[in-house]
């Protein structure tokens, strides 16, 4: 059999494209709660890692084809998606599954950024898989996908000083001397979302994880 040249040339452009359609959309999520007067406490700090890695890419939300806010960026030759669910905390899933279905966005491909009350401030727990471990976001998440094979993303809160005052406590702001903690721990996950977008979430997790805040 004779390929002709430009049979050949057509061959390849053909395959080119195919391998460009197949890298795959990814999908970041920040979790929290949409009201002003929630900016700044321990339960928003998915928010706030989503704002810092927005900046860090040069995008801005904007209203998105549902119940969220979106901010469409482009990193290390892949399409990278933003969200902020609007639907509270407890009812983040629908969101969620409204933008994988939208935008056709793979489980595989998602990372759900998130407090964690069971991690001292400032540690970070990256996952592929698992359990809601009593975070209502995530539990909704699972409930409404189905399915709890996704990414993602635990920031430390801390814990409550008081049994029973987990409620009051995430809905808190963190204290003046937590801040430096809490940012440099914001700008550690930027690195790691970053890292889960470029090279996966078995990558960004051996280099990412750890258990305690970074001595500043």
């Amino acid at each position: 059999m004779i390929l002709h040249f430009g049979n050949f040339q057509e061959a390849l452009s053909s395959l080119a494209g195919a391998s460009k359609s197949a890298i795959a959309m990814k999908l970041i999520v920040g979790l929290g709660n949409p009201e002003p007067r929630y900016d700044g406490t321990r339960h928003n700090i998915g928010f706030a890692i989503l704002d810092a890695l927005a900046q860090e890419l040069g995008v801005a939300f904007q209203s998105g084809k549902g119940d969220y806010l979106l901010a469409k960026a482009h990193y290390a030759g892949i399409d990278v998606l933003l969200q902020k669910p609007l639907t509270y905390m407890n009812l983040s899933g629908r969101a969620v599954r409204q933008a994988m279905q939208f935008y056709k966005v793979s489980v595989s491909d998602v990372l759900v950024v998130c407090d964690d009350l069971n991690l001292p401030l400032g540690a970070v727990r990256l996952r592929p898989k698992g359990s809601a471990g009593g975070q209502n976001g995530l539990r909704n998440i699972i409930t409404e996908l189905g399915r709890e094979d996704f990414a993602r993303l635990r920031f430390g809160i801390g814990n409550p000083p008081h049994k029973g005052a987990a409620a009051n406590y995430v809905l808190s702001p963190f204290r003046a001397d937590e801040l430096p903690i809490v940012q440099e721990a914001i700008a550690h996950c930027v690195k790691a979302c970053l890292c889960f977008v470029e090279h996966g979430i078995q990558l960004a997790m051996t280099r990412f994880n750890r258990k305690e805040p970074a001595s500043l």
